[in-house]
C-alpha cells in the first residue's frame, strides 16, 4: 500500500490496485519455521521447510528435500544476533546437495556490532547537539525496525530529549503488526515480553507520523525516519530536497542504494555537489479539464451500457430459439422499448443499476438475484448443527488480536486510506529542480547481511556438494566463486541472468517397495527410536511397473557382522567399572585391568557434521580378561 500510495502522488499508476494485492495473497500458504510442507499434485515428493534467515522479520532460509537429498535456498541471510532477530540456522545445515546463495557482500568487511552502533549513535547526537537534522531514508517495514530499536532503547538509557519521528503512510500499521508478532523475533525480547510483559515495540521516544503537516509544527533538531530508502519518491524524497541545502543537517543511508537512484548517486566517493530532482504533486481538475474529464467518463457508462443491453439482447435471442424449438405452443414474449428518448434514458438508467454487479445466467430472461435453497438435514432431534459454522480457527483469531486503531478494515492508515480512496478529478504536476547539497552524507551499513569473510566461513561449515551463486556484482561473485573451488568444494556455478544451469545429483535414487514376503523373514533390532534390520533382496518389477525388493532366489549369502552405534570412552568406563572391571585413561587409551587397553581411532563425526568412520582397538595377550572385556564392549552396540 505504500508502494501505491507514492505512486499515485507522483504518476497516473493503474499497474495493480489493492484488490490485486488482496487476491495475490490468497493464493499464499503460510508457514511456520521448521514447518514441512508436503507439496501435492505434480510436486508430489517434495518437502519444503522454511527456516530463519535473521535479515528481516520473516525472512527464511528454504530447505527443499526430494528422495533424500536436500536443496538449500539462502540468499539474504545473517549469522549475526541482533536487537529484534535471531541469527540465521543455516550453519545447522550439513552436506546439502546443492547450495543456493549469494555473493552480495563477498568484498565487504564489517566491524563488530557494537562498534557500528556507537558510529551510527554518535554521528547522529554530533548532527543534533550542533542544532542540525537528521534525516534516514528508510524501508516502511523491514530493517527499519531494529533501528527504531536502537535509537528507542538508547534515548531511554541516557534520558534524550530530542525528537524522533518515524514518517510512512503505514507507520501505525507497521508497529502494531510489530507489537503482535514478538514470538517471530529474538530470544531477548520473546523472554523478556514472557516474563514482564515489556513488549520493545511500545514506543515512548518514536513518535509515528502519516503526512509532514505535523513534522513542520516542530521546532529544533530532529531526526525522521522516513521513507522511501531510494530518495526517488515520498517522503524522504520532499525532506531532502527541503534539508539538503543546510550545512548543519545529515542524511544519514544505512543500505546501499539501488542503481540508478538518487540514493546510489549521492552515496558514490566523492558525492555530486548539486544534483536535478523532480517535484511532483496532485491537484484537483478545474474548469475545461474537469469538464473534458467528466464528458469522457460518461462516454465509458454509455459505452459500458450499451455493451450491458447488447449482451441482454443476445441472451434473449438464444432463450426465444431454446423455447420455440422445445416447445411449438410456446408463445413468444418480446419487450417493447419506450419510443420516446426521455423515455429510453430513465429506462436504459434503471436497467444499469439492476443490472450492475450480477451476470444473468444463460437460461434466463433477465437479471435475477441467485437463490441458493438450504437443504439442512434432520434427525430425531431436530435439525443437525455443524459445529465448524461456530468454531473460530487459528487464523481468525490471529487476525481479531491485531490492533486496528485508525486503520481501514485493520490493514490501512487513516492516512494512506483517505489518498486510495480519494476519487475527486485530480492530475500530476512535476517539475524538475536542481539542489545543492551542502548537508552532509554518510552511510553505514544496517542491511541485516552477513559480511564476506562471515560468509566464506558459513559456506566452508556448510560444506555443499555443489554450489550456486547469484545475486551480486560480477566482480565479488567471481571472487567467491575462485574462494570456493579452493576451500568449499569441486562444482561451483555462477550463472548470468536468466542462464540455466544443470545441477541433478551425481546420486541415483529410486523409490522401492517392500515385498510382503521379503517382511515376513526379517528380523528388526531396536535402536533408540528407530528399528533396524539387514537386508538380502533383489530387485524386481511390479505389475504396475514400480520397483519392489524380493526374497533371495538362491541362497542368502554370509556378511561380516556390522556393529551399529556410537560409543564414548567416558560412558565406557562407567559402564566397565559397574561390572567391577578396574580402569582408567592413560595416554589417551583406557587401560582395563592389567593388561587389556582400549584406544578409539577416528572421530565419529566428519567436517560437516555428517557421519565418520571410527575403529577402537582392543589390545592386549589372549586371556580370560581380555575376552570378558570385549564381550563387553560387544554389548554397547548393535549387531547385524
Amino acid at each position: 500500500s505504500e508502494c501505491i500510495n507514492f505512486s499515485q502522488q507522483v504518476s497516473e499508476f493503474d499497474l495493480f490496485t489493492l484488490d490485486d494485492i488482496d487476491s495475490a495473497f490468497q493464493n499464499i500458504t503460510r508457514l511456520t519455521y521448521s514447518q514441512n510442507y508436503h507439496i501435492p499434485g505434480k510436486g508430489e515428493g517434495i518437502v519444503i521447510a522454511p527456516h530463519a534467515a535473521g535479515h528481516l522479520l520473516g525472512g527464511t532460509v528454504w530447505k527443499i528435500t526430494k528422495d533424500g537429498e536436500d536443496v538449500i535456498y539462502a540468499v539474504d541471510f545473517n549469522h549475526r544476533k541482533e536487537r529484534h532477530l535471531n541469527g540465521t540456522v543455516l550453519l545447522s545445515f550439513a552436506r546439502p546437495a546443492v547450495l543456493i546463495t549469494d555473493a552480495y557482500n563477498a568484498l565487504n568487511n564489517q566491524p563488530s556490532r557494537r562498534q557500528r552502533d556507537q558510529e551510527f549513535l554518535d554521528a547522529i547526537l554530533k548532527t543534533v547537539r550542533a542544532d542540525g537534522n537528521v534525516l534516514l531514508p528508510v524501508d516502511t517495514a523491514g530493517r527499519v525496525l531494529e533501528l527504531i530499536l536502537i535509537l528507542e532503547q538508547f534515548w531511554e538509557q541516557h534520558q534524550l530529549t530530542y525528537p524522533i519521528f518515524f514518517l510512512t503512510y503505514v507507520a501505525s500499521s507497521t508497529i502494531d503488526y510489530a507489537k503482535s508478532f514478538l514470538e517471530w523475533m529474538s530470544d531477548s525480547i520473546a523472554k523478556s515480553f514472557e516474563h514482564t510483559r515489556d513488549n520493545a515495540f511500545l514506543l515512548k521516544h518514536v513518535t509515528l507520523l502519516i503526512n509532514n503537516s505535523e513534522l513542520e509544527k516542530v521546532a529544533g533538531p530532529k531526526i525522521v525516519l522516513a521513507s522511501m530508502a531510494s530518495l526517488e519518491a515520498g517522503f524522504s524524497h520532499d525532506i531532502f530536497v527541503e534539508w539538503a541545502a543546510d550545512t548543519k543537517n545529515l542524511v544519514l543511508f544505512t543500505e546501499r542504494g539501488q542503481f540508478a537512484t538518487l540514493a546510489r548517486m549521492l552515496q558514490s566517493d566523492p558525492p555530486p555537489r548539486a544534483v536535478k530532482v523532480t517535484m511532483s504533486k496532485r491537484i484537483p481538475l478545474v474548469g475545461e479539464e474537469l469538464a473534458a474529464y467528466e464528458e469522457e467518463q460518461n462516454r465509458k457508462r454509455e459505452e459500458a451500457l450499451k455493451a450491458t443491453l447488447v449482451k441482454e439482447e443476445e441472451s434473449k435471442a438464444s432463450l426465444g430459439a431454446e423455447l420455440s424449438a422445445g416447445d411449438p405452443m410456446a408463445v413468444s414474449a418480446k419487450i417493447t422499448q419506450p419510443s420516446s428518448n426521455a423515455a429510453g434514458l430513465q429506462f436504459s438508467a434503471y436497467r444499469d443499476v439492476l443490472i450492475d454487479g450480477f451476470v444473468p445466467p444463460p437460461s434466463s430472461a433477465g437479471p435475477m438475484f441467485p437463490f441458493y435453497e438450504n437443504s439442512a438435514e434432520w434427525d430425531d432431534f431436530g435439525e443437525i448443527i455443524n459445529l465448524e459454522d461456530y468454531t473460530r480457527n487459528n487464523e481468525d483469531m490471529d487476525h481479531s488480536s491485531i490492533p486496528a486503531e485508525d486503520d481501514v478494515n485493520g490493514k490501512l492508515d487513516e492516512g494512506s486510506a483517505s489518498l486510495i480512496l480519494d476519487t475527486t478529478p485530480s492530475k500530476v504536476v512535476s517539475s524538475e529542480q536542481t539542489v545543492y547539497v551542502k548537508c552532509s552524507l554518510l552511510y553505514m551499513d544496517f542491511e541485516g547481511r552477513s559480511d564476506g569473510r562471515s560468509v566464506k566461513s558459513i559456506l566452508a561449515h556448510v560444506s555443499p556438494l555443489k554450489l550456486v551463486l547469484v545475486h551480486g556484482s560480477a566482480e565479488a561473485t567471481e571472487h567467491l566463486k575462485q574462494h570456493c573451488l579452493k576451500n568449499v568444494c569441486q562444482h561451483v556455478y555462477a550463472p548470468q541472468i536468466e542462464e540455466s544451469i544443470d545441477v541433478t545429483s551425481d546420486l541415483c535414487a529410486y523409490k522401492v517397495q517392500l515385498s510382503e514376503k521379503l517382511m515376513s523373514n526379517v528380523l528388526f533390532k531396536k535402536l533408540g527410536d528407530y528399528e533396524i534390520a539387514w537386508v538380502d533382496a533383489e530387485v524386481g518389477e511390479t505389475e504396475n511397473g514400480t520397483f519392489s525388493l524380493l526374497p533371495l532366489s538362491t541362497p542368502t549369502p554370509p556378511h561380516k557382522t556390522v556393529l551399529v552405534g556410537d560409543i564414548k570412552m567416558a560412558d565406557l568406563k562407567q559402564y566397565l567399572a559397574s561390572k567391577g572391571v578396574q580402569v582408567e585413561f592413560a595416554g589417551g587409551a583406557l587401560r582395563c585391568g592389567e593388561y587389556v587397553t582400549l584406544r578409539k581411532v577416528g572421530d565419529s563425526v566428519q567436517k560437516g557434521g555428517s557421519s565418520g568412520v571410527q575403529q577402537i582397538i582392543l589390545e592386549g595377550p589372549l586371556s580370560e580378561e581380555y575376552y570378558k572385556i570385549r564381550d563387553h564392549l560387544y554389548a554397547q552396540f548393535y549387531s547385524l
